[in-house]
């Protein structure tokens, strides 16, 4: 079989940049959950100074450095041997309610891989895999990664793009959210219309409770938000 080795070498380029991205989500993860990414937030440091600041290990911390650096997700400066955030790399790894705020999606990607060897199965068997039953990682990280948007947009943008819904919210209206999660998305409907009353409904246990207890924080005006569940059957 002949092969054609720039049609090749195309794919071996596409296969090379999906296994860098693959990489460094675990790597975005873990500079995410240690801090990293925020202490170097408008602090150059070196390997050295960031494991001080982060109570972490040099040497791992170097290892992390050099393959953020390589990937561009961090920036390095050869003459003072230190690592920064550009404002842009800051923008989209350090600031939480930024719309571009990524680990979150990274988490959800790593989180996701953990239900392979399920899927794998299903495969086999036929069977089907509920909603609730995935990793940990997927709740945090849906939460993590749309929350920013939904903030950005939600009110904003896409509810005024419908026809009629605006000034159906404001008139006073009972509205589902199906799939609520942790409730980001109820809990901004219901403090910007606070005529209407909101039902979240979601069959992951603890996503609803932690949509109920962060209906309750934001007391005012908040009719009801995220205070029902319903299971389904996969």
């Amino acid at each position: 079989m002949a092969v054609d080795m720039n049609k090749m070498n195309a794919f071996i380029g596409q296969f090379v940049g999906d296994l860098g991205a693959a990489v460094h989500a675990g790597m975005v993860v873990i500079g995410e959950k240690l801090g990293l990414y925020k202490a170097l937030a408008g602090h150059p440091m070196t390997s050295q100074e960031l494991a001080a600041k982060t109570a972490t290990d040099e040497r791992y911390v170097r290892e992390w450095l050099a393959s953020q650096a390589a990937g561009g997700y961090v920036t390095y400066d050869e003459k003072t041997n230190k690592f920064s955030l550009s404002e842009e790399q800051a923008f989209a790894l350090v600031n939480e309610d930024s719309p571009a705020y990524l680990p979150g999606a990274f988490q959800l990607a790593l989180g996701s891989l953990a239900a392979v060897p399920r899927i794998t199965e299903a495969f086999r068997n036929g069977a089907g895999m509920g909603w609730n039953e995935h990793d940990e990682d997927v709740f945090h990280g849906c939460e993590k990664f749309f929350r920013p948007g939904y903030a950005a947009n939600l009110v904003n943008s896409w509810i005024p793009a419908l026809s009629d819904a605006k000034q159906k919210l404001e008139a006073g209206a009972r509205v589902a959210d199906v799939g609520c999660g942790k409730g980001a998305s109820t809990i901004l409907m219901a403090k910007a219309y606070p005529k209407s009353r909101f039902y979240g409904f979601d069959y992951h246990d603890l996503s609803i409770k932690a949509a109920r207890e962060s209906a309750q924080r934001p007391r005012k005006r908040i009719t009801r938000s995220c205070a029902d569940r319903v299971r389904t059957r996969s």
